[in-house]
């Protein structure tokens, strides 16, 4: 299983694997802007032995992007738009 994780916005990422979307990464953040923590989260609810690995339940919290990333496999991170294809 191949994971990816494709830049929506600051602090989303779609959540790729082999393929398909099946959830998402979110940066959670104070109401001062100070980044709290980061959350894996799978867009299907099922039972733990239906989850796809490394997941045992539908989200998890990590303390940095990196923390996550290293725990979906190393997923690289996919950025969505490039300059020229920004909206003017």
């Amino acid at each position: 299983m191949t994971y990816e994780l494709h830049r929506l916005a600051a602090g989303s990422f779609d959540l790729i694997l082999d393929g398909q979307i099946v959830g998402s990464v979110v940066r959670e953040v104070t109401a001062s802007g100070y980044e709290r923590c980061w959350h894996a989260e799978l867009l299907d609810d099922g039972p733990p032995e239906r989850l796809p690995s490394p997941f045992s339940s539908t989200e998890h919290p990590f303390r940095s992007l990196d923390a996550v990333t290293a725990w979906l496999g190393g997923a690289p991170i996919v950025e969505n738009f490039t300059e020229g294809q920004l909206a003017r």
